[in-house]
């Protein structure tokens, strides 16, 4: 069974995916002012540079985006100043902007609208030349957009088709409103993509349960599952965080570590560097075979499996290399490659995994969706001056405060001694009301000290006077929250 979990914070949408009960997949989506892939955009050309092949486009925001000046452009004759319509596929990094594409297309499950295009095309996949008639034959081209057929299309009923191509439709006739007649530079689509995407890939033939935290996703995904038989939807009604209840967040968390033991008894390491993620093999305790050759073959192999998960589980993206026990013999390379596109089979479009170099390594490009689970969790050290990452206080804030409300309705506790790291000690002074807000603390009783050398933070409930009467000197006043 699979059950999807989907939390809405103010500028924050976090999914969980679990497969028989065992967490496979973490997506955080954060809105910010900037682009992320899939997003199209009205945007006005602000500069053109021939020398260099590209162009520079202002989409209303911080940073320009930019794109190729490909021969098509030219022979268009696009100008500075003209407004364009363009999609994301590629996201800014550091101080250089996203990379964009004048081929606009609106995805569906079975079917991809190509904006400004005319004609019908398949996936090279389709082999049905019976299918391809019957397609052509009973669909009708559309106006000023061009349809692909995905290869899924192929299993699916002329009906089934013909709706999702009216629903796109009708998103694109939307964008081209927009794109016409709105003022302003601005995103015209784009909306949650990491949740529409997860939706577009789901297997609707096997038995899903999605659980949500508000009314908003509940209409949003009872439209989007409609007529779905195998689809059960739930809205969450507690108070406390849905991932807290759930215990995704203790799972979630484990994932800070960056050692994952294999059954063999070998292990991997997963390690970022300012250019990639590089996940090391290594044979461990794994001595159980007399054969030298099948040690190393079974430890990676069951690291091909896991590194699969763990790449989906953190939402890893961009460059991975992969140093896998060195295996002389070509067959073990070929049945751990096997293994390896075997475990991200699931990660539809998003990965492409070369083959081994001479040194035994695996490179996979992996497209970015949503942020890794580092990315929301961590930050750099200010002690340190970034050598170090420890969890961001924000999110520190929400464990706290999940820890807070669990108490409160378990025992009705309403007094609360937390320690937290030094570290922190700075930010929270500079603004403690902040602090006692964001922890849902403001009603509470809430004695605060500040230690060295512990993870994070720890959280007691306070029960007895002398308890308190010990911890007099660290109570939180009334005007320090004021």
């Amino acid at each position: 069974m699979k059950e999807i979990f989907i939390e809405r914070r103010e500028k924050l949408l976090r999914i969980a995916v679990k497969y028989n009960n065992e967490l496979m997949e973490s997506i955080v989506e954060e809105q910010k002012n900037e682009p992320i892939i899939g997003e199209i955009y009205k945007g006005r050309i602000k500069n053109i540079l021939p020398s260099i092949n590209s162009i520079f486009v202002d989409l209303g925001l911080d940073k320009e985006g930019y794109m190729y000046y490909s021969d098509e452009l030219k022979e268009k004759g696009i100008k500075k100043g003209e407004e364009i319509l363009v999609e994301v596929i590629k996201e800014p990094i550091n101080d250089k902007g996203a990379k964009l594409s004048a081929k606009v297309s609106i995805p569906g499950k079975y079917i991809v609208l190509n904006c400004y295009e005319e004609g019908i095309e398949f996936s090279k996949r389709i082999e049905d030349k019976l299918k391809k008639k019957e397609i052509l034959e009973n669909i009708d081209p559309l106006k000023e957009v061009a349809i692909t057929v995905r290869t899924e299309a192929a299993d699916v009923s002329l009906e089934v088709l013909k709706n999702e191509i009216n629903k796109l439709y009708e998103e694109f006739k939307t964008i081209d409103k927009k794109m016409k007649h709105s003022l302003g530079l601005k995103k015209l689509y784009g909306e949650d993509l990491s949740l529409t995407k997860l939706l577009i890939n789901s297997n609707y033939e096997e038995v899903t349960k999605i659980y949500v935290d508000n009314e908003m996703d509940l209409e949003k995904i009872s439209n989007f599952i409609k007529g779905e038989e195998n689809f059960k939807l739930e809205k969450y009604e507690g108070y406390r965080n849905l991932f807290d209840f759930y215990g995704l967040e203790k799972e979630l968390l484990k994932l800070r570590h960056n050692k994952v033991k294999l059954p063999c008894g070998g292990y991997i390491v997963i390690d970022k560097t300012e250019a990639m993620y590089v996940i090391d093999v290594n044979s461990g305790k794994n001595i159980k075979e007399n054969s030298f050759n099948k040690t190393i073959l079974e430890t990676n192999l069951e690291a091909a499996k896991e590194i699969g998960k763990q790449i989906r589980l953190r939402n890893l993206s961009g460059i991975i290399v992969i140093d896998f026990i060195d295996m002389r013999d070509k067959n073990q390379k070929e049945i751990v490659m096997n293994a390896l596109k075997e475990s991200l089979k699931l990660d539809k479009g998003n990965v492409r995994i070369f083959p081994f170099t001479q040194l035994d390594l695996v490179q996979i490009a992996r497209k970015r969706q949503g942020k890794s689970i580092y990315e929301y969790m961590e930050e750099d050290c200010s002690l340190c001056k970034g050598r170090g990452i420890i969890l961001k206080l924000s999110y520190i804030e929400g464990l706290i405060k999940n820890e807070i409300i669990r108490m409160g309705e378990e025992n009705s506790i309403n007094c609360f001694h937390i320690q937290i790291d030094s570290v922190y000690k700075e930010r929270i002074k500079e603004d403690i009301f902040d602090f006692i807000k964001q922890i849902n603390g403001l009603d509470k009783e809430i004695y605060l000290n500040y230690v060295e050398g512990i993870e994070g933070y720890k959280i007691e409930p306070l029960i007895f006077q002398g308890q308190k009467d010990n911890l007099k000197d660290y109570k939180v006043t009334v005007i320090e929250k004021i």
